[in-house]
């Protein structure tokens, strides 16, 4: 087996996760990275050059949008594993052209509709039958949440518990990157994210609450007390699945009060909008003329906004993200807290991005070794919890996200 791994997306994580295939080359054997612009895919190859990584990476332009586009690629480069970190509501396109082509899946979003702002796993679950008949496996949400937070829960049933009550995943980024308003990621998708209502589990019925309504100080490790605010986040619908016992579950975020108040300013505004407007724009090379265009107003705010791919020079602090989770073992009820913490530097020196790609980005890769060894192989589509936790950890850790537990402590949820 050629070990050939096709990877969509050129942005800050798909940075990360291609330096990562570059420092293992004793699994991935060859790897092709496209893109909407070639271009970016060739100075992504480059940065990797220049760090002294000798792998031969081909390059390709591609219209993830377009099946009849990722089609042509797959058949003519023949991945044994397609990458996609590309944006979300590109995901359905590659997974039709995987199964064109008998290609496996990794990504590491679940799909949502270009024009309103959902998450939900139903779409992709969809295509099961059709993988399991094909004899291919779609690997879903492998970055850090959804991803290692569900690898961490399906650890701590594994080995610490014989059932899982009370499950909440908590991150924090207490990372400053020294602008007066930036996302961590595509801002098109991050505001998207955090201004959708709030939704947890409880007692086999999902509640909503009012966007951000609900949050409290929450200690995070190295860090100290962090004001965290309840979300909507895509692996709790599949953690609820697989672990049943499962009585209420919840996600939280932390926010700085200075990034709440521009959020509520683009939203008032209504530049946070994901539907198109029509605007009269004047012609560049005529500005007596003018045209009218359709412009949807976030994606004219992630022009203006700073690029997340460049915050990682001047951004200090860390990240922390965990599982802290109470149940039964033997009997008993237990408390137990599994977490990573990462350094913006340290992920900074390592492949230029900051932490919050670095996070999502090693996952991505750790996943698609777990594939590529045959460890985490099986027809059908699955959420990372079905599959054996205990190699991904292990090789998380040695690719530079060391992870670490609390055992009956006071877990403050």
């Amino acid at each position: 087996m050629s070990n050939r791994v096709l990877m969509i997306g050129a942005g800050g994580v798909a940075t990360v996760c291609a330096f990562k295939i570059a420092q293992n080359t004793d699994v991935f054997g060859e790897l092709m990275i496209a893109s909407h612009h070639k271009e970016k895919c060739d100075r992504l190859v480059d940065a990797i050059h220049a760090k002294g990584y000798k792998m031969d990476i081909k390059t390709a332009e591609v219209d993830a949008d377009s099946v009849e586009q990722l089609t042509e690629l797959f058949n003519s480069y023949k991945p044994d594993l397609v990458i996609n970190l590309a944006l979300p509501y590109q995901d359905l396109s590659i997974m039709d052209a995987c199964l064109a082509c008998g290609c496996n899946y990794l990504d590491t979003a679940n799909y949502e509709p270009k024009d309103e702002a959902h998450f939900e796993y139903s779409w992709q679950w969809a295509y099961k039958d059709r993988f399991e008949k094909a004899g291919l496996t779609a690997i879903l949400g492998c970055g850090f949440d959804p991803g290692v937070s569900q690898v961490f829960t399906a650890y701590a049933a594994k080995h610490h518990f014989d059932e899982i009550q009370y499950l909440d995943i908590v991150d924090c980024n207490a990372g400053n990157h020294h602008k007066a308003f930036a996302t961590n990621f595509n801002p098109e998708i991050n505001i998207r994210e955090i201004t959708q209502k709030g939704l947890y589990y409880e007692d086999g019925k999902w509640i909503e609450t009012a966007p951000l309504a609900v949050h409290r100080d929450i200690n995070y490790p190295n860090i100290g007390p962090r004001d965290s605010y309840l979300m909507h986040h895509e692996e709790l619908e599949s953690l609820v699945k697989n672990y049943p016992t499962i009585k209420r579950g919840r996600f939280w975020m932390t926010f700085g009060q200075e990034y709440l108040t521009h959020l509520r300013v683009i939203e008032d505004t209504g530049m946070g909008r994901i539907d198109p407007i029509t605007y009269e724009a004047p012609l560049a090379d005529d500005p007596t003329k003018t045209v009218k265009v359709s412009i949807v107003p976030l994606q004219f705010l992630k022009a203006v906004l700073p690029n997340p791919q460049d915050l990682g020079e001047n951004y200090d602090g860390e990240t922390s993200i965990g599982c802290r989770i109470r149940g039964l073992k033997d009997g008993k009820e237990h408390t137990y807290y599994i977490y990573n913490n990462c350094k913006h530097q340290d992920a900074y020196k390592e492949t230029g991005m900051q932490g919050v790609s670095y996070t999502t980005g090693v996952p991505a890769m750790t996943g698609a070794m777990m594939f590529l060894k045959g460890i985490w192989k099986k027809a059908g589509v699955f959420n990372v919890e079905e599959f054996d936790p205990d190699p991904f950890l292990e090789e998380l850790g040695k690719q530079g996200l060391p992870w670490h537990e609390e055992f009956d402590k006071d877990i403050e949820l």
